[in-house]
């Protein structure tokens, strides 16, 4: 199955913590379902010394989140869509796109 959201992807938060916040997908695990987006679901970890850093302390972590929590923004509006897929071109040059179902727009492509 094509991937709906990817790295690069602006999106939504739809439930949890950081609810209605937006950003970036920097990060997609699709073995385990999860994104990292930018700046959301930040966690603290406190990090014991080691030689690769030997200062440790207290240090922040984007923790992933689940693929259902997430939606892709929509290109024109910035709301949350869904994602559906149509075929652009003809011949050798068709080429299979995201887009986004509430406005139409391609997401990508």
């Amino acid at each position: 199955m094509a991937a709906k959201i990817k790295k690069g992807d602006n999106v939504v938060i739809l439930a949890g913590k950081d609810k209605g916040k937006k950003g970036k997908v920097t990060e997609v695990r699709p073995d385990e379902a999860r994104v990292i987006v930018e700046g959301v679901n930040v966690v603290k970890r406190h990090v014991r010394p080691t030689q690769a850093d030997p200062q440790g302390g207290i240090k922040t972590f984007p923790a992933p989140i689940h693929v259902s929590n997430v939606a892709i923004a929509d290109p024109k509006t910035g709301e949350p869509t869904r994602v559906g897929f149509a075929f652009v071109g003809e011949g050798e040059n068709r080429k299979k796109v995201r887009i986004a179902k509430a406005s139409g727009v391609k997401i990508d492509g």
